[in-house]
């Protein structure tokens, strides 16, 4: 019986530490796809609000066209000379109206601009790939995900910024060699890559030489 048991033993401990480590592959499999979820929505949200700007823009433009054409109805009118007592009222009522037209035309406008401008201020702002270079670059030492989303987050408190958004980036930048990672016991630590920009060599001055008659 012992020699029975021994095999068995050392079998179920295989199977189980083996079963450990698939969890574990299995749970930071989970974490990376769900980062990578949460910066794909944080580009579609982006996107969308976008989106939504140009079409009011779009829509702002439409109506601004079909507010003008309504002027050759009133140079139409003075050929009928007959009509020209009746035809007063209506000239007042198309005034009127085209001025009542023209105002809503300059309001919706004046929406469509604003929110043009913001569309615009956003995007000159960073993204989260340049923050993220310009702070491993500005740092002496190693920093975390977590530090790097910590210290971000407190540079630009109007921006929700993720340390598993955080995480995929600095990664995405490993793997492109704008980064380098290095792992400490159980910890990773992210650096900026010094990568200087090739020098192009001084041209050699030509040989002078003296002009012969």
């Amino acid at each position: 019986m012992p020699d029975t048991q021994a095999p068995t033993t050392e079998l179920t401990s295989q199977y189980a530490a083996q079963v450990a480590n698939d969890l574990e592959r299995n749970a930071k499999e989970q974490e990376r796809i769900s980062a990578e979820i949460d910066a794909l929505q944080e580009q579609l949200r982006a996107l969308q609000h976008d989106h939504t700007v140009l079409t009011n823009v779009q829509k702002a433009l439409g109506i601004a066209d079909t507010a003008t054409p309504p002027a050759p109805e009133e140079t139409a009118a003075p050929s009928v000379p007959r009509q020209k007592t009746d035809s007063e009222p209506g000239a007042g009522k198309r005034v009127r109206a085209k001025k009542a037209a023209s105002g809503q035309g300059d309001r919706a406008a004046k929406k469509p601009a604003a929110a043009a401008k913001a569309t615009v201020a956003k995007a000159t702002q960073p993204t989260l790939v340049e923050l993220i270079r310009r702070h491993l670059t500005d740092q002496s030492e190693p920093r975390s995900a977590a530090e790097i989303a910590t210290a971000l987050g407190q540079a630009h408190p109007d921006r929700t910024i993720k340390t598993t958004v955080v995480r995929t980036t600095v990664e995405n930048l490993v793997a492109k060699s704008h980064a380098q990672r290095t792992k400490q016991g159980t910890s990773v630590y992210y650096t900026a890559t010094h990568t200087q920009e090739p020098t192009t060599p001084a041209t050699p001055p030509a040989d002078t030489q003296p002009e012969t008659n």
